[in-house]
């Protein structure tokens, strides 16, 4: 395919591509390292975190497409390109991406190392006694852990490890078993050394008052002869492979079942995924990058050349470094939920009797649902317990008290959902404790992963049985929790149990309820319950009725939904979207969805709240929950939304949903083309950073939080964009304007006339953009 028609059909679509949007994710996310008002820890976990990010882009999403790739399946994306124009477009982009990040790290972060109370140095930087004591390192801790693997005519290839730190070492063969080597005297051998991922990234020194960070592949290939006795090292290369970890249906949207099958005889047959990409050291030998490229079927859209350091995701060492980790940003104490007055939590089921309560995670502690579940777990009148376990805590609290209920003699239903990506063997192992202890034990439901977070709990209360009912859109974690925000209600709404008691039916049985009351579940009938929905406030829109639709999620990828969300569009409906990652809509493209806005938030948590707001003629319909608008999310995954019912609690929910419309700290605007827009407070606005307000219990924030007063600010938006097109245009024509007298004065001048005029219009480039037109330009190593 030529490259102009590439980014023809990339412009064209109507749908953005949902790998090429989680890349601009990424890019918001390295923004975070660029914010100048942020310290150096913060933008050294931040571009941790981009590492991290980029490694399981690569396992998942890239692994994706190698299935389609390596088994001759036909793919086309939301982009409109097939498989093997879209592998070009993507890897292209992911090189630009590594090495704005690598530029990152050495211009915007190394030279600020020093002044901050350490260094990262080789050891060449090393005085006599550091390298003494890396020299003891070595060989007391690091050497009796390598294993020199050959490969040649006489060793098979060696299988090296995902994401593990390898050094390709060429050497020149000598008589080096005291044989006669005469007739290989000359050749080079290829042998490859794995440096174990249980030794730490950096070798730590002190320096008077600083601390001195030596990488780990420094100190071995300073030693590295010690492995090759009397043999000549050639060259001496570090390079890291990552795998392709995707074996599931999750993240193949149209793959069959049985070609699910087909890949994993392959994956047993191979015993390791394909690999994917290779980061390797620039000026690597041809000899080691010849072999790789042949053993692996790779070529140099797959191979990265980083120029900094390879994997980032070890910066989290000195972040947590005893000597620095007071000096990261520390959050503010979390504040009583605006529903659960002061000293209430001492007695939750008493409260909860008569009382909802929205949690507002991280700005609300997780606590009130932990001690409601250990206060559970020794109440004598606590008959069971009944809990959907996604992601744990280490040392969880909850896992403690299912243990402790269980141990009481209370009946406890736990369903562990052995398909959570990298928590398997965790779940699997927890879930073997708690079965043992006399928990009836559910590892996931078939073909399905159980991503709902639901949890009941079944009290005598004299004549009477009560449920306790906590459903929400985080996990059961304790440590997650003080991180990523999220949203969950407690209460014990006889219609709420209902509906989560016939829920867990349906999870762990086979019944299958006709309609729940206040929820809304996948894989029944959600995809098509939220499209009745939109399609409610088209009809508003077209009857000249007040509408509006404004949704929180961590994703929106699904063709059908989105289509629906075009069509609201063009019937007048304004439609909000706050999407942390991945966009398939295009937002802003005349004739097609002029309004509809998406904006990002990132900054200090993970945005995971869902939250789904319709104006329904003003008797705003509110849900919130565990699924995003994916198609894994309504076709492959046990979800559910609750409609929140409680008219305080509804208003804390809208107040939260306008709040980040609000924010001008941590939001970045979406484009038509994909690319984001860093926000900044307008001259006379004020600031509104949703990572520090929602700190405060601001009940007069609280007050303008109704149905009314989101169609208010729907509207003051709405101008503000049509204000900020019109001084676009403005601008366009000055431009025009300037360019053409610019012309004028030129000719004059060249008669002798007029004075030149220096002029300069720098424009900002927009967060995560790529030149559409620059599709296979080769950025890769040559």
């Amino acid at each position: 395919m030529k490259l102009f028609k590439s980014a023809d059909l990339i412009r064209k679509s109507k749908y953005i591509s949902r790998d090429l949007s989680w890349l601009r994710f990424n890019y918001r996310v390295l923004d975070q390292v660029q914010d100048t008002s942020r310290g150096i820890f913060d933008k050294l976990k931040f571009l941790a975190i981009t590492s991290s990010n980029l490694d399981e882009f690569f396992m998942i999403r890239v692994g994706s497409l190698y299935n389609y790739l390596d088994y001759g399946k036909e793919r086309i994306d939301y982009s409109g390109l097939r498989e093997l124009p879209f592998r070009r477009k993507l890897l292209d982009f992911a090189h630009r991406f590594v090495n704005d990040q690598s530029l990152t790290y050495l211009n915007e972060l190394k030279p600020n190392f020093e002044k901050n109370g350490f260094n990262i140095l080789k050891m060449s930087d090393l005085t006599e006694l550091e390298v003494k004591k890396a020299d003891g390192y070595f060989k007391n801790t690091v050497f009796p852990l390598l294993t020199p693997m050959v490969y040649d005519a006489y060793h098979g290839f060696p299988l090296m490890m995902n994401q593990m730190l390898i050094f390709g070492v060429v050497t020149r063969i000598g008589n080096s078993l005291g044989l006669d080597a005469d007739s290989d005297k000359g050749q080079e051998r290829l042998t490859f050394v794995q440096i174990p991922q249980n030794l730490t990234r950096f070798f730590e020194l002190t320096r008077k008052d600083k601390v001195i960070f030596v990488p780990i592949e420094e100190v071995v290939r300073e030693f590295l002869p010690r492995l090759f006795r009397n043999v000549e090292i050639v060259a001496a290369n570090l390079f890291r492979i990552t795998r392709n970890g995707d074996f599931t249906l999750e993240e193949s949207d149209d793959i069959d079942n049985d070609f699910i099958k087909e890949i994993q005889v392959g994956l047993k047959t191979r015993k390791r995924g394909r690999v994917v990409r290779v980061e390797v050291e620039p000026n690597a030998s041809p000899v080691l990058m010849n072999v790789l490229r042949e053993r692996w079927n790779i070529d140099n859209g797959n191979v990265f050349v980083i120029n900094s350091l390879i994997d980032l995701k070890g910066l989290w060492q000195i972040v947590r470094h005893p000597n620095f980790r007071s000096r990261s940003a520390k959050l503010p104490a979390t504040v009583a939920p605006l529903s659960l007055p002061e000293g209430a939590d001492e007695n939750l089921f008493e409260y909860l009797k008569h009382h909802d309560v929205l949690l507002h995670h991280p700005y609300n502690s997780i606590e009130p649902m932990v001690r409601l579940l250990e206060q559970a777990a020794v109440d004598p009148h606590v008959l069971g317990i009944k809990q959907t376990i996604y992601r744990l805590a280490d040392d969880s609290r909850v896992s403690a008290a299912l243990l402790k209920a269980a141990e009481n003699g209370k009946h406890v239903s736990v369903l562990f959902e052995v398909k959570a990506r990298f928590d398997e063997e965790k779940n699997i192992r927890e879930g073997a404790r708690l079965e043992k202890a006399g928990c009836f034990v559910i590892y996931g439901v078939s073909k399905y992963k159980t991503h709902t977070k639901l949890l009941m709990i079944i009290r005598k209360e004299g004549e009477k049985v009560t449920r306790y009912v906590h459903i929400g859109s985080g996990n059961y974690n304790e440590q997650t929790s003080r991180l990523y925000t999220d949203v969950s209600l407690l209460t014990t709404n006889d219609v709420y149990g209902h509906d989560v008691s016939e829920f867990f039916n349906v999870i762990t049985g086979h019944s299958q309820p006709d309609d729940y009351e206040y929820l809304i579940t996948a894989p029944k009938d959600m995809r098509q319950q939220l499209i009745h929905l939109i399609r409610e406030e088209v009809k508003h829109a077209k009857k000249g009725q007040q509408s509006g639709i404004v949704m929180k999620m961590n994703s929106l990828e699904d063709k059908e939904i989105i289509d629906e969300f075009y069509k609201a569009a063009k019937a007048g409906v304004p439609i909000r979207f706050i999407v942390r990652g991945i966009c398939c809509l295009r937002p802003g493209r005349p004739g097609l969805s002029e309004n509809i806005e998406v904006r990002s938030i990132v900054g200090e948590h993970l945005e995971h709240t869902r939250l789904f707001y319709f104006h329904h003629g003003g008797e705003a319909r509110v849900y919130a929950g565990s699924a995003d608008i994916m198609v894994r999310s309504f076709d492959r995954r046990i979800e559910a939304l609750f409609l929140i019912v409680n008219p305080q609690l509804k208003r804390e929910a809208i107040n939260i949903l306008m709040m980040n419309m609000m924010d001008n700290q941590n939001s970045y605007v979406m484009r038509e083309d994909g690319a984001y827009i860093r926000q900044h407070p307008a001259p006379g606005e004020p600031v509104v950073n949703v990572h520090r307000d929602f700190f405060k219990r601001d009940e007069a924030q609280l007050a303008t939080a109704s149905p009314e007063g989101m169609l208010a600010l729907l509207d003051v938006q709405a101008q503000r964009r049509l204000d900020v097109a019109t001084a676009l245009v403005a601008a366009e024509e000055a431009a025009v304007l300037a360019a053409s007298e610019e012309a004028e004065a030129s000719a004059d001048d060249a008669f002798g006339e007029g004075e030149p005029e220096d002029t300069c219009e720098d424009d900002a480039t927009p967060v995560g953009h790529i030149d559409e037109e620059s599709v296979g330009v080769d950025t890769t190593l040559a």
